[in-house]
């Protein structure tokens, strides 16, 4: 009783709001538009309500038990990054050359990958979430994750409204423009974390 009361005192507007940016910025929904517009496009549906929830579990669920659910498999934090990162590389070839290298994929699995992950819940807003902890309160960063996803949700919902509004001719220049950055964040997200994978072989 007395861990659950401790847990609602520590709530601050101030935290919500600063952990809310940061966690918006990571996610970065608004600039993922033209992905999920592509993605849109491959699958016919997207499941807004499922990849929302999927995203905002896996998000709060690696705030409390992230090391341990990534020990507890072998694989440390660096690991997963560079995972995140080739499938973003991946999605970011596909929206720059017009390719299609991930065949068949229906709109249930879409919903979850890589919508939820690694879009939303990747391995920089799964990080991010692990190291806002040792700055915020879990209370805090739980309603900041939940805010985000209402954003999230309310961007999948309409994607197909934003896809008619801006039109085909601003979504393909947008999709590369946005494939190119997508891949920046995959080479940085990469690099990043390679050196410390191989810092940590060298060790053992």
């Amino acid at each position: 009783m007395n861990n659950i009361t401790s847990f609602f005192s520590e709530f601050s507007i101030n935290q919500i709001g600063a952990v809310f940016a940061v966690l918006f910025a990571v996610i970065d929904i608004l600039g993922s538009i033209p992905i999920i517009v592509s993605i849109r496009s491959k699958v016919g549906h997207i499941q807004s309500e499922k990849a929302t929830v999927a995203a905002g579990i896996l998000l709060i669920s690696f705030l409390f038990f992230g090391t341990k659910i990534l020990g507890l498999v072998g694989v440390d934090v660096q690991s997963f990054a560079v995972a995140g990162a080739f499938v973003i590389f991946i999605i970011a070839l596909e929206m720059i050359l017009g390719i299609e290298i991930q065949k068949g994929v229906e709109s249930n699995s879409a919903s979850i990958v890589p919508i939820a992950f690694p879009l939303v819940a990747g391995a920089g807003s799964l990080t991010t979430v692990l190291s806002l902890r040792s700055q915020f309160s879990d209370i805090n960063i739980v309603i900041a994750i939940l805010l985000n996803m209402l954003i999230v949700y309310l961007v999948l919902k309409f994607a197909g409204r934003l896809e008619k509004w801006l039109g085909p001719g601003v979504l393909s220049v947008l999709k590369k423009v946005f494939g190119v950055i997508l891949l920046s964040i995959a080479i940085k997200l990469f690099t990043s974390n390679i050196g410390a994978l191989f810092m940590n072989e060298i060790k053992i």
